[in-house]
């Protein structure tokens, strides 16, 4: 558990220093919301009905942005070769990286997002049920980003495949994301007992098949 837990500290630490993941997402979504209602027109019914899924739609792109960053990084400066060799297992490395992206980008974004909503009008009343399907569903994102990301580890451009290979499996987490922000007590906590089937499925799937292609390409 050592070499997971400062490999963990490690991701965490060079994500601050950084700053490219949270400050580049937050940057994102400030810009999405602020420009919206200019391009959308003032009338508050429409923004408030709209932004639910605004704000789904905007913290899929913002992950989106930051997932080329997950193995990037270690495999430009060969860290990732040296992480397949040692005794740990590949899949829990890309497991605690994963995580790392998640305490990094997802969850920051997806706890600031139902309150940046504020800002479109949104429905106080689906604050929390929006928090808690984001909190849920940003596990996904950030596990199903990680097999994104190893698929196009050396691809110039990996950016935008990123996108055409993750977004269709993001189109579950969307959909029960958006169910459970509508406010009806008889759609949230199926949609939130969904998002978590899902969230616990990526868990375990996504560093398999991340792995899987990791070792394909340091082969």
């Amino acid at each position: 558990m050592k070499p997971l837990i400062a490999l963990l500290r490690r991701d965490l630490v060079l994500a601050a220093r950084q700053g490219g993941g949270v400050g580049t997402a937050l940057g994102f979504f400030l810009t999405v919301l602020v420009l919206l209602p200019i391009g959308v027109g003032p009338d508050q019914a429409t923004l408030q009905r709209l932004a639910p899924g605004i704000l789904w739609i905007t913290l899929l792109l913002a992950v989106l942005l930051s997932a080329d960053r997950i193995f990037q990084q270690d495999y430009e400066d060969g860290s990732l070769e040296i992480m397949a060799m040692a005794p740990t297992p590949l899949e829990l490395v890309v497991f605690i990286k994963a995580i790392a992206h998640w305490l990094s980008t997802s969850l920051p974004l997806s706890l600031a997002a139902p309150f940046l909503g504020i800002l479109l009008n949104l429905h106080d009343q689906i604050i929390w049920p929006l928090i808690a399907a984001m909190g849920m569903g940003s596990i996904g994102l950030s596990f199903i980003a990680s097999i994104g990301a190893s698929f196009t580890l050396n691809l110039r451009r990996g950016g935008l495949l990123i996108s055409i290979l993750v977004l269709p499996l993001y189109v579950p987490i969307l959909v029960f994301g958006m169910s459970a922000a509508t406010g009806n007590p008889e759609l949230v906590m199926p949609s939130l007992l969904i998002l978590s089937a899902i969230a616990l499925a990526s868990l375990v799937l996504a560093p398999i098949a991340a792995a899987a292609a990791l070792r394909a390409y340091l082969k």
